[in-house]
């Protein structure tokens, strides 16, 4: 499906004409709407015509299609709620109008970014990157590696992603630390505040980063930060490339005094003669954390339960800027 189509307002297949709610996929496809005016339009092809945008009141952005859909914010006079599919709002923030309501997707992304930090932990720890160098050449070359067994995992944003990552580093029979912004006390312990970083980098063998990207976390991870890890330190981020300070990590793993497992990078995509894809001890995925099978259940349970509570009048859920943040 791609492009634009209408849906409760005119003959199936005929352009819409108006919809006071803006989605990304078929009604039909989501299930268990209200029936309403709804328009659709994934990110592809034409934008909605303006007869369309004059009447829309809340708007799904198409994943991963933010680019195209925010020209279409200040066309859309009646907006009131906007609902991100990413858990990242931080591209979007300064496009959403002024008394607009921003929802990210909390909790829709949880399952399949944990599941790639635990990836890219044990991946690396264990040496797969050389393996499948190796496989490629016909070479059998073994050898002892490091395990995730005994060390100990700091997660760097305890919000709803650290915890699941941490969910599923607890039967590796790791020690796990957490950091967020602030101290308090989680189910699983206690969640240090960032002013406790200097110490506890000291003490960590792996450091996964699973913070949002705001103006207190840019370039959080600096060369201060980098040389309180301890030598021989994996650093693994799956939160927003610009969370790093690209140049000082380069330095590092240039010297091999750290290792790296990326699936975001600053700049992004990473140019094909970025110094960063050769650096030693690094594994480097596309930005792909949270684009897996466990991402359309949960972003259509979401997608639901947001356009109820919108059309019922009831306080949206995630709410991160504007009424009710």
């Amino acid at each position: 499906m791609s492009g634009m189509s209408g849906a409760d307002d005119g003959p199936a297949g005929a352009p819409a004409t108006a919809g006071r709610i803006l989605l990304p996929y078929p009604p039909d496809r989501i299930g268990g709407l209200p029936h309403v005016p709804v328009a659709v339009w994934d990110g592809h092809g034409e934008a909605p015509p303006q007869q369309v945008l004059d009447t829309v009141e809340f708007f799904v952005i198409p994943y991963t299609r933010a680019a195209a859909a925010l020209p279409l914010l200040p066309r859309m006079p009646r907006l009131r709620a906007v609902q991100s599919l990413s858990a990242g709002v931080d591209d979007l923030l300064p496009a959403v109008p002024a008394g607009v309501a921003l929802c990210n997707a909390r909790g829709v992304h949880d399952t399949s970014t944990a599941e790639l930090a635990v990836t890219l932990v044990l991946a690396s720890l264990r040496g797969v990157p050389g393996f499948v160098r190796a496989q490629d050449a016909g070479v059998w070359r073994g050898g002892p590696s490091a395990s995730l067994a005994d060390r100990t995992v700091l997660v760097v944003g305890y919000g709803s992603i650290g915890a699941a990552v941490e969910e599923r580093l607890v039967p590796f029979e790791c020690e796990l630390l957490r950091v967020a912004r602030s101290a308090r006390t989680a189910a699983r312990g206690p969640v240090h505040a960032l002013q406790s970083l200097p110490e506890l980098l000291q003490a960590a063998d792996v450091v996964v980063l699973t913070v949002p990207l705001t103006e207190h976390t840019r370039g959080l991870v600096d060369a201060r930060f980098l040389a309180a890890m301890r030598d021989g330190a994996l650093l693994v981020n799956v939160a927003r490339g610009a969370v790093v300070d690209t140049d000082a990590l380069l330095a590092e793993l240039q010297r091999g005094r750290l290792a790296a497992a990326l699936d975001v990078t600053d700049p992004e995509p990473l140019p094909h003669d970025h110094p960063l894809w050769r650096a030693p001890n690094t594994l480097i995925s596309p930005h792909v954390g949270g684009n897996s099978a466990a991402f359309l259940p949960r972003a259509m349970r979401l997608i639901r339960a947001q356009v109820g509570r919108f059309l019922a009048g009831e306080p949206l859920e995630n709410v991160v800027a504007g009424p009710g943040a």
